[in-house]
């Protein structure tokens, strides 16, 4: 069944005679009797009584007809409202993003696409970034915000955009709380609350050469995935973390953050922005422009 074929049904439909609805169609009446004929075989179902004179409907085909005249006006809409153009109405940009971006650089960003595209919906999705790709890759994300993998899947463009400094996260009592500034050396004994490695890898190597770095290793006294539950377990004096410094912009009661000196070659969390191969639309374009132009202005703070 095909939408040519419910356009010759209908036509017989409104004419109840073969030879007006073929004329109707512009085309010839044996054309169209097949269409119905093929119509009716793909669907097993008797639409219409035929007699030397009379053409009428069976309950069935006026149950059809009623049916298939709707289809046809949602088809020919669909057809005029993409052929028109979607420039004057509302549509959805769909973002996925990681805590930190969606904390930091997303708002940001926003503040300046959002006037620009005032008929945009946005729709922001906080994720991991293992989640963040198979949405991409499907479609239903139009762009994210992750920690890129060091192999990148084939179908998707990944821009690079910086990387996010850290800072200690400690409990507000701790006796380093009062400090500005610790070293590696400052916290070699204290119990430390690392991220899971499969979930958030970057940030766990991250935590680990720092301290390896420093010939050292970390005291670890849990494995945590959420960030909030690495705060809320710092936050009971149940050890440190290491966490990106966007975190500071987290309502975390108890916690203290607390700056950390690093060697130069320690590297700090990627960032990276990444969509599909081949999608050419416009908000997504302009959103990698604004990025491109204002990349030291959003990324400064990070």
């Amino acid at each position: 069944m095909d939408i040519n074929q419910l356009r010759c049904f209908v036509a017989v439909g409104k004419e109840l005679h073969f030879g007006r609805a073929a004329q109707r169609m512009e085309m010839m009446p044996a054309s169209l009797s097949r269409f119905i004929r093929l119509l009716e075989e793909d669907l097993g179902v008797r639409l219409l009584n035929r007699s030397t004179r009379n053409v009428s409907l069976t309950s069935e085909g006026a149950i059809f007809f009623d049916e298939a005249s709707k289809l046809i006006d949602q088809f020919d809409a669909l057809t005029i409202r993409f052929k028109g153009g979607l420039k004057n109405e509302r549509r959805t940009l769909r973002i996925g993003a990681i805590d930190t971006a969606a904390h930091g650089l997303v708002p940001a960003l926003l503040n300046m696409f959002v006037p620009l595209h005032p008929n945009c919906d946005i729709h922001i999705i906080e994720d991991k970034t293992i989640n963040l790709i198979p949405k991409l890759k499907s479609g239903w994300l139009d762009m994210i915000f992750f920690r890129a993998p060091q192999v990148i899947d084939a179908s998707i463009n990944v821009r690079f955009i910086t990387r996010e400094s850290c800072v200690l996260a400690v409990p507000m009592h701790h006796a380093l709380a009062g400090r500005g500034r610790v070293s590696v050396d400052d916290i070699k004994n204290e119990a430390m609350i690392i991220p899971d490695r499969r979930t958030r890898p970057h940030s766990h190597e991250l935590t680990m050469s720092i301290f390896k770095y420093s010939g050292l290793s970390p005291h670890v006294a849990q494995f945590a995935e959420e960030k909030q539950t690495i705060l809320s377990l710092v936050a009971a004096g149940l050890g440190l973390a290491v966490v990106p410094s966007s975190y500071r912009n987290i309502n975390s009661e108890n916690v203290s953050y607390i700056e950390l000196t690093l060697d130069e070659s320690i590297k700090g969390l990627p960032l990276s922005i990444a969509w599909q191969k081949g999608n050419e639309d416009d908000y997504l374009r302009e959103m990698l422009k604004l990025l491109n132009d204002n990349k030291r202005e959003l990324t400064e703070k990070l």
